[in-house]
């Protein structure tokens, strides 16, 4: 099978990686909120249950829902791959928010991108120049200043917030994998085709572990901040696949880092507007200079293009 090569309408990549952006800064907002009154594996299937529903009934408006017989083993293959990575990023991501902030979630699953832009040297052969590496430095340093006074915690205890963090960052290392299934898909089958078959599959993984009737119990303000994390999946990962067609997919990364910040950014908004429903953040000047430090870093690698491509 072919690697895959990006269309090369960086604008448009660029322009879907900023709306995915905006849809997973709000979401773990969202979803702690949710997971007052509902579990993490239940929020989980109806995230995938409603966004296979949505595009299933779009795809099969227009006669495109995709046929699995006579694909190659590799496909096969990597639709597993697909389904697994992010059917185990959303759980593990959820479990993880329940015991950590949603900035604190934001910032370490930053790893996701960072991993999977390895994964792209590899697989892809893409390039880093000089300026993007020193921009994965930045970041990652960025990251270790923003948990600069969890890191004992985190390193030497196994309380609640490393349990939490190891939670997160098994999310990113299955993010990363979904990823690269997800790119080489691309050349058997469109964005929508691959998105259909993941939704759909990990909608019947987690369907034994779920409880669909509690969404019964559930009150105004939690049923819909439910269906908005519903409808953000399929736009947040939409608005990604679509991105990886047009432009490289280490710069997608990068642009998907500045995530933390919008976070950050929606948490103050709605601390300050409602915060009975939002806690704020309670972070640290080194803290927040290490959120800066990752938004330069990611900065750094999206921009500095190499001189040959």
């Amino acid at each position: 099978m072919a690697l895959h090569r990006p269309s090369g309408r960086w604008h448009l990549g660029l322009g879907l990686s900023l709306i995915t952006v905006c849809m997973w800064g709000a979401l773990p907002i969202a979803l702690k909120i949710t997971l007052q009154e509902m579990d993490g594996l239940t929020i989980t299937w109806y995230r995938f249950f409603v966004a296979a529903l949505l595009l299933g009934s779009y795809l099969g408006a227009r006669r495109q829902i995709p046929s699995l017989r006579g694909r190659a083993p590799a496909v096969y293959l990597l639709l597993v791959l697909a389904i697994l990575g992010l059917g185990c990023n959303y759980v593990f991501y959820i479990l993880g928010l329940f015991r950590v902030s949603p900035g604190a979630a934001q910032v370490l699953i930053q790893l996701a991108p960072a991993l999977s832009m390895l994964g792209f040297l590899v697989v892809f052969k893409e390039r880093f120049s000089a300026i993007q590496w020193s921009g994965l430095v930045v970041m990652t340093s960025g990251m270790l200043l923003f948990f600069h006074n969890k890191l004992v915690e985190i390193l030497t205890t196994f309380g609640d917030y490393s349990v939490g963090a190891v939670l997160i960052t098994l999310a990113a290392l299955t993010w990363a994998i979904y990823a690269l299934a997800q790119k080489q898909l691309l050349n058997a089958m469109s964005s929508a085709e691959i998105l259909i078959v993941v939704y759909c599959g990990s909608t019947l993984l987690l369907l034994p572990s779920a409880e669909p009737a509690t969404i019964l119990q559930l009150g105004d303000l939690h049923l819909g901040l439910l269906a908005f994390c519903a409808v953000n999946t399929l736009v947040a990962y939409g608005a990604f696949s679509e991105a990886l067609s047009h432009w490289e997919a280490s710069r997608v990364s990068a642009v998907i880092s500045l995530t933390p910040m919008a976070t950050l950014l929606l948490t103050g908004i709605g601390s300050a507007l409602w915060s009975e429903v939002v806690p704020p953040e309670e972070l640290t000047g080194l803290a927040w200079a290490g959120a800066v430090l990752v938004v330069t870093g990611s900065m750094m690698t999206a921009l500095g293009r190499p001189a040959s491509v």
